[in-house]
């Protein structure tokens, strides 16, 4: 790693991570629209993934995230990590639009889940809080019977409007802004670079370039490459 591009870091007291799916690759999750991802391989990945699909075929959806969107054991790679690490200081946040639960499992301190986390299940009748393990055995609420659900957004389903709050204020006090696995191109998390602070450097970490409309520094690099060679210095 370039000194200046560590410098860069050592020196920066509020950094903001915006990361995707390329973060959980490495640990053997698959992402959603590369050559093997989710979306390529089911045709009507958008509709299973919809409030229309829960509401009107709760079976489908069902078995469409149990068998594609659960991965237990999978583990926290070194970007997780790292980053994990850097908010434990409270110098970092992490805005993330995965919903694989590996930040929590990493200890991040500063965390938005922006499209929420399947891990976390609730009853849509009561909207009791269930073990995601036993959401895995039945999809209905020893209690009441309802519908579970895990405590993601849907396509057709408005975001957590804390989450962006919570978000728009991290960018609004970045001072380097670091994207991390994502291409930038899925709304409204892209949308967020609209709200970054006009002082705070931009990087960017991923395999493809992006077309961002400024300047930025680019990595164009495996990221677990690079994160294995960034210290965190407290």
């Amino acid at each position: 790693m370039e000194a200046s591009l560590q410098a860069t870091f050592d020196q920066a007291k509020h950094i903001v991570f915006l990361t995707g799916a390329g973060v959980s690759t490495p640990s053997g999750i698959p992402d959603y629209r590369s050559k093997n991802g989710l979306y390529t391989g089911h045709r009507n990945a958008e509709y299973y993934l919809s409030h229309a699909c829960l509401a009107q075929e709760p079976e489908v959806f069902y078995d469409y995230v149990k068998q594609n969107l659960y991965h237990p054991d999978a583990k926290p790679n070194v970007i997780h990590e790292k980053q994990a690490a850097l908010t434990r200081q409270d110098r970092a946040t992490v805005i993330t639009q995965n919903i694989d639960n590996l930040y929590h499992v990493a200890d991040t301190k500063h965390l938005v889940e922006f499209h929420g986390n399947m891990y976390r299940v609730y009853c849509q009748v009561c909207g009791a809080k269930v073990p995601w393990q036993q959401y895995l055995k039945d999809p209905h609420h020893d209690v009441d019977g309802g519908w579970l659900r895990p405590d993601v957004v849907l396509y057709d389903e408005g975001l957590n409007e804390l989450n962006i709050q919570r978000s728009v204020a991290a960018m609004n006090q970045a001072d380097l802004v670091v994207i991390v696995g994502t291409s930038m191109r899925v709304y409204p998390f892209a949308g967020l670079l609209d709200y970054r602070n006009s002082a705070a450097k931009v990087v960017v970490v991923n395999q493809e370039k992006l077309d961002l409309g400024f300047d930025y520094d680019m990595v164009q690099a495996e990221a677990t490459t690079f994160f294995n060679d960034l210290q965190v210095r407290g």
